[in-house]
């Protein structure tokens, strides 16, 4: 005798379910930023989170292209492009990659070296790029999901904004504008990405999927701030393999 179909939670039970479990995942609570909250990372540590997330930054407009790939809605493509354009600026020198490469410069970093990624730590590429393949390879539904880590961005933010300039008075607060302006946009992103979830994930089997979307991209997150951590904070090998 075949179980039978759990029945779908309400949205309200679908919603509370997401934020318990994005929230005990979110990287806010990695180690990396509850040091860089209470002002104990080094100039270093610092430049090397800038410079490594960078990375993350240059996955998000590549990711939300797959997502309005996926789309055959004329309404929900014009909604979410609008993403893409926050990343990418309506010209060279715009939008969310042009403030963060203004961050990196901030915190004594060359942005033209930033921008080439070359110094990216292999883990960290391995990390954003699976993102990226998280999106492409899942349904559109499971792909909006997994972005629901911005219910959380709006509060991180914040506290980031007001570490930095309590903790890190060498970096002017004018070069905290990628921070400022990602406040009011996570949240405008994340309610309609949660209200895109609700009304689609109309069985318990989707919105089961949601959620595991959702964890895999804390996950992810947190893996970056594992191997950046790791190369930078506590590094266990030197240069060409050697224990440190």
């Amino acid at each position: 005798m075949n179980d039978a179909v759990r029945a779908a939670l309400s949205r309200e039970e679908f919603i509370e379910w997401l934020r318990r479990e994005g929230e005990a995942r979110y990287h806010d609570g990695h180690r990396y930023h509850a040091l860089m909250h209470e002002g104990k990372l080094t100039r270093t540590q610092l430049q090397q989170w800038v410079l490594n997330r960078y990375y993350y930054q240059t996955r998000i407009p590549i990711k939300d292209a797959l997502i309005v790939a996926k789309s055959e809605d004329p309404t929900f493509r014009r909604m979410w492009i609008r993403r893409i354009t926050d990343h990418d600026g309506d010209g060279s020198g715009e939008g969310g990659l042009a403030l963060w490469l203004r961050l990196a410069a901030g915190v004594g970093l060359d942005p033209e070296e930033v921008a080439s990624c070359r110094s990216v730590l292999p883990g960290v590429r391995f990390a954003c790029d699976a993102y990226v393949e998280l999106v492409g390879n899942r349904s559109l539904l499971e792909a909006v999901a997994s972005s629901l880590t911005e219910f959380f961005a709006p509060d991180l933010m914040s506290k980031r904004i007001l570490a930095w300039e309590q903790h890190y008075p060498w970096v002017s607060p004018d070069m905290l504008a990628y921070f400022r302006s990602r406040v009011p946009r996570a949240r405008r992103d994340s309610e309609e990405a949660i209200a895109y979830v609700t009304r689609h994930a109309t069985t318990y089997e989707l919105q089961e999927r949601c959620v595991a979307a959702l964890i895999r991209k804390t996950e992810i997150l947190w893996h970056l701030l594992d191997c950046t951590y790791a190369a930078y904070v506590e590094p266990r090998w030197g240069p060409g393999g050697a224990r440190a």
